[in-house]
């Protein structure tokens, strides 16, 4: 029997934190299970590198029954811009010294940044072979609005809507994580699917999530700390709006952390308290004791469209979700999730004014939690990316 080589690319994977790991790791495993002894997979990825306040020992190379993993060292960055071209150059390098003497079948790239897709386009392209996309974000039109008007403007969007037609007109299927992506895909002819993230079994089996409430209302985010959140943007004007009966609680690492903190500092909050990235299951048991669960994007017109994976852990609570986001995200919570508070991006006024009028209480979100099963949304994925198999 003629075995089959399936290349898997993804920047992001377990150990690591983030959305990236989160979704590629178990829909490793379940190709790898429908794939059986039909063929072989190389997963090329990257040691944990998301926050560089969080360091996790991961092997550089792992073999399993039908797959291998590659983890590449990255050069230490602080997750801004040149730090993170620098870091996929680096990656970028190693996998097409990994891949020169190998033939495949099938790529499969999962990407957020054009970048991973665009390597998997170059490998694909040069062996003639299927190209499978899994796109988690727009990059060329959230780069049109985080990018200030300027010479790297003019310079960076004109090669980078240049680099994705290429790399999207070759695709033989591209996922979409978000419908929301559906209208600016339209000018490609391929086929699409729309499987989002869903929720992992860990946030699934929790048991422990608590009922009392705590004297001063625990308002936690957790999660990256970019301009693409936005957070300095809502949470120091809400804290001090809110006052001292709240406390907003946030986990992470990010670009934008610096700012967030300046502003609360200038502000002179005691209410907004910060963490380092945690394990997930400590973060699950943070987020058992707290009493509100927070997303926040910012409000650029390229998050119109998108569809962020911390919804699918946070529905998983009992406890009401603060949620400052729009177009499709908007539509999607306020059709599928249940006890919200959900107001437009950075509008504090709109914030405070549901929080001071919301009625608290706490509601299992039974019906989302069977609806968007990570490994149900994982086994149809997996079948039509097996599909491309030749």
């Amino acid at each position: 029997m003629i075995t089959k080589n399936i290349l898997f690319l993804s920047f992001y994977f377990e150990p690591d934190l983030c959305a990236g790991s989160f979704r590629n790791s178990p829909l490793l495993a379940e190709v790898s299970k429908q794939l059986g002894d039909k063929g072989k997979i190389t997963v090329i990825t990257t040691k944990p590198n998301r926050y560089s306040s969080f360091k996790e020992e991961a092997l550089s190379f792992e073999e399993k029954e039908n797959y291998t993993v590659h983890r590449i060292q990255l050069p230490s960055h602080q997750s801004g811009m040149k730090d993170q071209i620098f870091a996929f150059k680096a990656y970028y390098q190693a996998v097409k010294n990994l891949v020169k003497n190998e033939k495949y079948d099938l790529v499969y790239a999962s990407s957020s940044r054009l970048f991973t897709a665009y390597l998997g386009y170059t490998i694909a392209k040069k062996q003639n072979i299927p190209l499978y996309l899994d796109i988690r974000d727009i990059f060329v039109d959230t780069m049109s609005d985080v990018l200030h008007q300027g010479i790297v403007k003019k310079i960076a969007l004109p090669v980078l809507k240049k680099v994705e037609k290429k790399v999207f007109s070759y695709a033989t299927h591209i996922n979409l994580i978000s419908e929301g992506f559906k209208g600016y895909f339209d000018k490609y002819e391929t086929t699409f699917s729309y499987f989002p993230n869903g929720i992992d079994d860990v946030f699934l089996e929790n048991k422990a999530d608590q009922t009392k409430v705590n004297d001063k209302k625990v308002i936690t985010y957790a999660g990256n700390i970019g301009q693409g959140q936005g957070l300095h943007k809502i949470i120091p004007k809400a804290a001090k709006e809110l006052g001292d009966s709240y406390v907003f609680q946030i986990i992470g690492d990010g670009g934008a952390k610096q700012e967030l903190i300046e502003e609360v500092e200038n502000l002179g909050l005691s209410n907004v308290v910060f963490m380092k990235p945690v394990r997930r299951n400590e973060l699950i048991d943070i987020y058992n004791h707290s009493d509100y669960l927070f997303i926040h994007l910012n409000d650029f017109e390229a998050f119109e469209k998108v569809l962020p994976s911390k919804i699918f852990e946070l529905a998983t609570f009992k406890k009401p979700i603060i949620a400052g986001v729009g177009g499709f995200a908007y539509s999607f919570m306020k059709e599928n999730v249940a006890n919200i508070i959900l107001f437009k991006p950075c509008d504090v006024d709109d914030m405070v004014r549901q929080m001071n009028e919301y009625v608290y209480r706490l509601e299992e979100r039974n019906e989302f939690k069977n609806k968007f099963k990570r490994t149900q949304v994982n086994q149809k994925m997996a079948e039509t990316i097996l599909q491309y198999l030749k």
